[in-house]
């Protein structure tokens, strides 16, 4: 019936002529003489039941031709289709058209009963009047029923759709997120990685005939600067490849505790490094991870542009719910600029990157020339720890 609803409202619409069909037969049998003739009563029969097969696709339309059908079906008392139908149409109105048209079908059939009761003037008036309160309030009371039924059914389906619509998006924002994450991490990685491998490859290209020993330690840095490389981006892989969290064991994320192996990093390459912290032990993992790349990114950005003989200095530092970081150089081959210059800053990368870490955890980022020349690079992070 719901998958073709048309289908099974032909079916009883087919039941119903097929009755009224057997009652009259059944009254020509009995030699009642009032029966009107085959060729009226077979087409009127049809006539009666055919408007049903369409009144859920046209309620409104199909009850009023019930309606006017079933006054000549009635008086000539061609059997039980004119009730049926006229309650199937009350029914039918209420559910799919709603109440105020169920409403005017209702006082529509009323005063049509009415003017019938009036003409035939029987002895049974009060019976046939609650007959007729009682069937009609029946089919209204069936109608709303079902009629809220399909109601709910329709909010359910929607607000289901709304939730399916609603998951896609945070699925989608959820993934465009995870990829902003990974591609900051495969910048701060390789771009802190290739500086440093540049640097020292141009020095052992120097040193390699006059001082052996200096080449040498230059290419080991390179060659661990590398593999550290390959290491991390190897974990990143692995993430963007695999799903399941039971697989082998990940490397650890670096964090604040790393800038000391950083900065020792650093001076290997070549940039003398000056690093002062206080008390980190318990940072949440994103902001330490945040601290750590902010700096690594800075002094990446010192390695490349400061020039030869830079001096950095890193000062991080917790003042209770607030993480200061501090990360400037003394700007050694670069031309010195006033802190309130009103020149661009630049906006690479590596900087939107930085400004993107800060603000995720709700914290600040200044980037730019300090004062008597030179560059910094100030954050401030929120510490939000889990109660």
């Amino acid at each position: 019936m719901r998958a073709h609803p048309m289908a099974g409202d032909t079916v009883l619409a087919v039941l119903l002529g097929l009755i009224d069909m057997l009652l009259f037969v059944a009254d020509g049998l009995a030699d009642i003489a009032e029966l009107p003739p085959w060729y009226i009563a077979v087409p009127v029969n049809i006539a009666m039941v055919v408007p049903l097969v369409f009144r859920r696709k046209s309620p409104l339309w199909s009850a009023y031709v019930v309606l006017v059908i079933s006054v000549v079906h009635a008086t000539l008392q061609l059997g039980v289709a004119s009730v049926a139908g006229l309650a199937m149409s009350i029914y039918s109105v209420v559910v799919y058209a709603g109440r105020r048209q169920g409403l005017v079908f209702v006082g529509a059939v009323v005063v049509s009963s009415a003017l019938q009761l009036a003409l035939d003037q029987t002895d049974e008036l009060f019976i046939s009047v609650l007959f007729l309160a009682f069937g009609i309030a029946l089919c209204w009371t069936l109608g709303e029923f079902v009629g809220a039924r399909r109601a709910y059914d329709v909010e359910v389906e929607a607000r289901l759709h709304l939730l399916e619509t609603e998951r896609d998006q945070a699925t989608r924002i959820a993934v465009a997120e995870e990829r902003g994450r990974i591609a900051r991490e495969l910048h701060d990685v390789v771009a802190h990685a290739v500086s440093v491998m540049v640097v020292q490859a141009d020095g052992a290209s120097y040193a390699l005939e006059s001082n052996p020993d200096l080449a040498r330690r230059a290419l080991q840095t390179i060659s661990e600067t590398g593999r550290g490389a390959l290491g991390e981006l190897r974990r990143l892989l692995d993430v963007l490849r695999s799903d399941d969290a039971d697989g082998e064991p990940r490397v650890p994320q670096p964090d604040a505790h790393a800038l000391a192996e950083l900065a020792e990093r650093m001076r290997t390459a070549g940039v003398p490094v000056e690093l002062e912290t206080n008390e980190l032990g318990d940072l949440p993992a994103g902001v330490s991870l945040g601290i750590y790349r902010i700096v690594q990114e800075s002094l990446t950005n010192t390695l490349k542009h400061a020039g030869r003989g830079a001096t950095a200095s890193v000062r991080v530092h917790r003042t209770g719910d607030l993480v200061e970081v501090l990360v400037s150089d003394d700007g050694a081959g670069r031309v010195p600029q006033l802190a309130g210059s009103t020149q661009r800053l630049p906006g690479g990368n590596g900087l939107i990157g930085m400004r993107e870490r800060a603000h995720v955890y709700g914290g600040t980022l200044e980037v730019g020339p300090a004062q008597g020349g030179g560059w910094q690079v100030r954050a401030a992070l929120p510490v939000r720890l889990d109660k």
